[in-house]
């Protein structure tokens, strides 16, 4: 069971999917209750994500709901084991807002992850001495202590999109790239990071123009994919307040849309390489 009966990401995500399943095959609770010789309320705490489900049960459950794709399988089967591990990101866990540990535990699973950044410069992506000039320059007033805590989580993060990893598309509005949201010494640092970072096959970087038009007035987001294709599972949001994790499928939907509008309207990686370049030189040529 989760810590504390709560349900952790994993867990939700896997009843989140036993419970398409079931309704796909039109069985209701109590039939699939009858499967694995329980009763309706812990189906119910199942797909709730309340309760792990075993890797026994599980498949029993998937051979009732029809679902033989063995990578579909796979995937749900590893979720039932690590619906209540936490990772790296634990020794953190006292300085992190629970929230944030839960968006970290979505793009850890990530196989394809997607984002949107309007105002500055993806996590994934920030240098060291970004990170800590944008957190510690916050409205939240952050302590150093748990300042310190954030910078070594972004960076560990980063991690994920090293050669080999997870497929990663950023695409940044070009007032992230123009204008220094810290010192120019930093901002330059991080545009060369930027540059370096996106020669990685694995990772594509896109500038949104000025000229998109109200494209631009999108809230930032990131999407993620755990399989083998990029279909969006998932959504995060961040506001002053915490992260919002979107699973609704007409939610998913609607920001997967988004996505392809904005890499529509981006320059091309190329082009969005050569416009940092430029930036980063008139920059330079500045001084």
């Amino acid at each position: 069971m989760p810590a504390g009966g709560k349900p952790t990401v994993r867990s939700r995500r896997l009843g989140a999917a036993l419970k398409r399943y079931r309704l796909a095959a039109e069985l209701d609770q109590q039939q699939a209750a009858a499967v694995i010789e329980a009763s309706a309320p812990k189906i119910s705490r199942i797909e709730s994500g309340h309760v792990s489900a075993r890797v026994v049960d599980l498949r029993l459950l998937l051979d009732a709901y029809g679902v033989t794709d063995a990578d579909v399988r796979a995937g749900l089967e590893d979720l039932a084991r690590n619906a209540n591990h936490r990772g790296w990101w634990l020794e953190h866990a006292a300085h992190l807002r629970e929230d944030y540990l839960d968006h970290i535990a979505i793009e850890d699973d990530a196989t394809f992850i997607q984002e949107w950044q309007s105002v500055a410069f993806p996590g994934l992506l920030q240098t060291a001495a970004y990170a800590e000039a944008t957190i510690t320059a916050g409205p939240n007033c952050i302590d150093t202590e748990r300042a310190a805590h954030l910078v070594k989580a972004r960076a560990t993060r980063q991690a994920k999109i090293e050669p080999g990893g997870a497929v990663y598309t950023a695409i940044l509005w070009e007032p992230v790239i123009i204008h220094p949201l810290v010192s120019v010494a930093v901002h330059r640092e991080q545009l060369s990071a930027v540059l370096e970072v996106s020669k990685r096959q694995n990772v594509t970087i896109q500038v949104l123009p000025f000229t998109a038009g109200l494209l631009a007035g999108i809230s930032a987001f990131s999407s993620f994919s755990f399989g083998s294709g990029p279909a969006v599972e998932a959504v995060t949001m961040e506001n002053l307040r915490g992260t919002s994790v979107l699973e609704d499928p007409d939610d998913l939907s609607a920001y997967a849309n988004a996505f392809d509008q904005l890499r529509s309207a981006a320059l091309a990686p190329d082009a969005s390489a050569r416009l940092i370049r430029r930036i980063l030189r008139s920059s330079e040529e500045e001084e």
